[in-house]
């Protein structure tokens, strides 16, 4: 079955069905921009993360403004965005089945690829994958920065560069050194202590690589919260934050980095009130429209209004304690900003993309979240 697009193009923002994914293009092009400036300015290579998004056209938007590629974390969100016409994917994440190794070997036939790889089995197996395909694979080792999810330590990650390198069809690219849990630590000077600590770590497997014998070619990673760390370790020379492209409202609620780019919001959920009584108003977008993970979206530009969970397909809207302002009235339009964008994305089929500005702008483009629903 076709799913209907909730707009189409030239139509004006009131005429969106909702609830829907909107992009504020105008937004969105000064985030990518202004990350391209701050990677290009201190000589980085930026290969922003495409999990965030799961779209080849706001990927080829990125690399068009400087990006080297992105990254992805599952086999068929690569696959996906190949198809899309991505062609320098790396997949920052272990695959361990032989099956799915199989399909990255087949896949670095039509694109650049690389993998992350925290085993001596995986490597093993991804060598014979691509021997048997004929092709090659770029290689990181990933390293333990204090995430305390895949990686290895410091020593070990010089044992596997050097079980890499043994392999034809197999090239060392460097380290994998991302701290996820050091994203959304709230204040600036908690991320800047848990980079810290990453920036350790990496520079002691990059000693233990290189102390084999091994050329230690770029240490990759960073986040969009804390990038700007990485950007001054003298360690990195890449990164990939991914969330910065729509700036979610877990994100907008870290203390702001000093020298970090100004990013503004640019992913929204349009909804509108379907009831209303004299204590709440209800709207149509509830948890199978935006992801709570991270906790509830923010209605945007109503600071003076608590949205909370009404279930799979409504939202409750209460005036905050003290509030002076009026409860929104029957077909009214609000925009949520989504807790968490990455899996708020996964959630629909389609980005309506709106140019200028959310209340009087016009689509410009219907996109297909192109990688929806790839978690293999």
């Amino acid at each position: 079955m076709s799913v209907r697009a909730q707009a189409k193009v030239g139509d004006a923002a009131a005429a969106i069905d909702t609830p829907a994914l909107v992009i504020d293009l105008d937004a969105m092009e000064r985030n990518i921009a202004r990350m391209a400036v701050f990677a290009r300015e201190r000589g980085l290579r930026l290969r922003p993360h495409a999990k965030t998004h799961k779209s080849a056209d706001i990927a080829r938007l990125q690399c068009a403004a400087g990006a080297v590629g992105v990254c992805v974390q599952k086999v068929s969100e690569a696959e996906a965005l190949a198809d899309g016409g991505v062609a320098d994917l790396y997949l920052s994440n272990e695959v361990i089945a032989e099956g799915k190794l199989a399909r990255v070997a087949a896949l670095a036939r039509r694109v650049r690829l690389a993998l992350a790889v925290d085993s001596a089995l995986g490597i093993d197996r991804l060598a014979r994958a691509v021997a048997h395909a004929g092709s090659e694979v770029e290689v990181f080792v990933e390293v333990e920065v204090g995430q305390g999810r895949c990686g290895v330590t410091p020593v070990e990650a010089g044992r596997l560069a050097r079980q890499v390198v043994a392999h034809p069809g197999l090239s060392f690219a460097g380290l994998q050194a991302y701290h996820g849990g050091a994203q959304h630590l709230r204040s600036a000077a908690e991320r800047e202590a848990a980079i810290r600590h990453a920036v350790g770590a990496a520079s002691a497997a990059r000693a233990a690589v290189t102390s084999l014998g091994v050329a230690c070619p770029l240490v990759t990673g960073a986040g969009t919260g804390s990038f700007v760390f990485e950007a001054a370790s003298g360690i990195y020379g890449e990164l990939q934050a991914g969330s910065y492209v729509f700036l979610d409202r877990d994100y907008a609620d870290n203390e702001p980095a000093p020298g970090a780019p100004a990013f503004e919001h640019a992913l929204f959920v349009a909804t509108q009130v379907l009831s209303r009584s004299a204590a709440h108003a209800v709207v149509d977008a509830g948890h199978k429209s935006h992801a709570i993970d991270s906790g509830l979206p923010r209605v945007w530009r109503r600071d003076d209004i608590e949205f909370a969970n009404g279930g799979d397909e409504h939202g409750i809207l209460r005036l905050r304690h003290g509030a002076s302002g009026k409860l929104p009235g029957l077909g009214e339009r609000l925009w949520l900003v989504p807790g968490h964008c990455d899996p708020t994305v996964n959630l629909h089929d389609h980005y309506v993309g709106l140019r200028g500005g959310l209340d009087a702008g016009t689509v410009e483009s219907v996109w297909p979240v192109t990688a929806r629903g790839c978690v293999t």
